[in-house]
């Protein structure tokens, strides 16, 4: 019986696809989300009519610990700081200083357009006034997405932030992860919640009352937006609120994309797609290459190495997904329309011309140019956000950054010399919309009176329209 493959392979070469074919060919996580909905809607409905209570009780359901304080306590984030290993808060620290040096240069400037005398049109950017961040802990911890979220809504100058992350069974008392609630304190945020799932995206979209003396009469006031990474019911919560508040994107599981040619280096590539699939058992990782002897030699590498990492289950169940595959290409050319049509969330470029290549990728989250940058130095310290869109939404989405958290807001300033020389043309326009109040509403400052038909040439003329 032939060995089962760890990574199936796609073979495009000799095929001319449309587009249409094209995005169809390319690998995708498979999403009940209907499912999903059916299980999120009732968490939300509870937190909303009975706040405290239904955190509590979701906390012991999924997370199997009841949190002694849902709002985590001001000391014990400042412990959780000062018992942090040396070397991790440095760390943590170095990262925190690079993507707040990116995020600086980021935002964006207000401007002003001067069209005629009188007349302005200004753009201001408005920072949201409060933002809920939520950090996962499920498989994994992490701290970074701390990092990646707060940073950039601190330099957007959102006044109120809040951070919502599952209590740890680990802590009987039903604290977070302690390395969370210590970059939250690296950060300076101190309104952090133990509280995770579905659950928290209610709490951070209706509010929540405390209903124990610890919580007072309001544990946390609603947000006007939701941002952070999660599981298929975060996401599923994110996309059920996001007409109450904003939201980020409905993240979907985590994804790498390679373009590969015969320069490429077959166990580095292996490992690349390792380290991706090691997220969870939807993870995808495409490898697009137009060189079948690379391609053989990366299932080699794969096939040796999986076994041998400490999350080999996870990540098998994530190489062999149908989210994952080896495309094979007739050339580097179409290995482009592939990574294209394929827009992944983070793509790792191992060409001899990466820069060429990079100049011709149209979609992706985050490029990552040239052998030495791999994904996981995007995932902690590169000084780029890895909150990032997935499942081919690159195609019309950023990944997270200042502008998520402003709003930009035009003023519109015209004075009397520079509406009248509209004046007319505005009447026109509106009158042939079958909109005639819409052009009273300029004429009006200038005439008399515009529902008096026989005289309103007359005052037109006089009033110089």
């Amino acid at each position: 019986m032939a060995e089962e493959k760890i990574i199936r392979t796609i073979d495009l070469r000799g095929k001319t696809l449309t587009r249409a074919e094209l995005l169809a060919a390319v690998p995708r996580a498979q999403m009940g989300v209907s499912q999903a909905e059916e299980l999120v809607a009732p968490i939300l409905d509870a937190v909303k009519t009975r706040g405290a209570d239904a955190l509590r009780e979701y906390a012991e359901k999924f997370d199997h610990v009841r949190p002694h304080h849902l709002r985590v306590p001001k000391d014990a984030i400042q412990n959780a700081l000062e018992t942090l290993k040396p070397e991790v808060r440095a760390a943590i620290e170095e990262s925190v200083r690079r993507i707040r040096a990116v995020c600086q240069s980021q935002v964006p400037k207000d401007f002003s357009t001067p069209l005629a005398e009188g007349a302005r049109v200004s753009q201001r950017w408005i920072p949201v006034e409060r933002v809920g961040l939520y950090v996962p802990g499920g498989k994994a911890v992490y701290p970074t997405s701390v990092i990646m979220n707060a940073a950039p809504a601190q330099a957007a100058g959102v006044e109120s932030l809040a951070i919502a992350t599952p209590p740890s069974p680990q802590n009987p008392d039903g604290l977070p992860n302690a390395t969370i609630l210590a970059t939250c304190a690296i950060l300076g945020v101190d309104e952090v919640y133990a509280v995770g799932g579905a659950q928290a995206i209610g709490m951070f979209a209706y509010g929540a009352k405390g209903t124990e003396p610890q919580d007072g009469d309001v544990l946390c006031e609603p947000v006007d937006m939701i941002t952070g990474p999660g599981n298929i019911f975060v996401a599923t919560a994110k996309h059920m609120i996001s007409g109450i508040c904003g939201i980020d994107a409905e993240a979907g599981p985590s994804e790498i994309g390679i373009i590969a040619d015969s320069t490429a280096k077959p166990a580095w590539l292996a490992v690349d797609l390792m380290g991706q699939a090691e997220h969870d058992e939807l993870a995808g990782a495409v490898l697009i290459t137009d060189d079948a002897e690379v391609a053989k030699k990366v299932e080699e590498e794969l096939a040796e190495r999986v076994p041998r990492t400490k999350n080999a289950p996870r990540m098998t169940a994530a190489l062999t997904g149908t989210q994952s595959a080896i495309v094979l290409t007739d050339s580097l050319d179409m290995s482009i329309d592939v990574a294209n049509a394929y827009a992944a969330e983070h793509l790792e470029i191992h060409t001899a011309d990466a820069d060429e290549v990079v100049k011709r990728i149209r979609n992706a989250g985050a490029i990552f140019r040239g052998p030495y940058s791999p994904v996981p130095l995007g995932d902690y310290m590169s000084g780029s956000n890895h909150v990032l869109p997935t499942g081919g939404t690159a195609r019309f989405q950023s990944g997270l950054g200042v502008h998520t958290f402003m709003k930009a807001v035009e003023v519109i300033e015209y004075d009397e010399v520079g509406l009248k020389a509209l004046a007319r043309k505005v009447n026109d326009f509106a009158v042939s919309e079958d909109l005639p109040a819409h052009g009273e509403c300029v004429l009006t400052r200038f005439v008399d009176d515009t529902y008096d038909k026989a005289t309103l040439a007359d005052q037109e003329t006089k009033a110089g329209l």
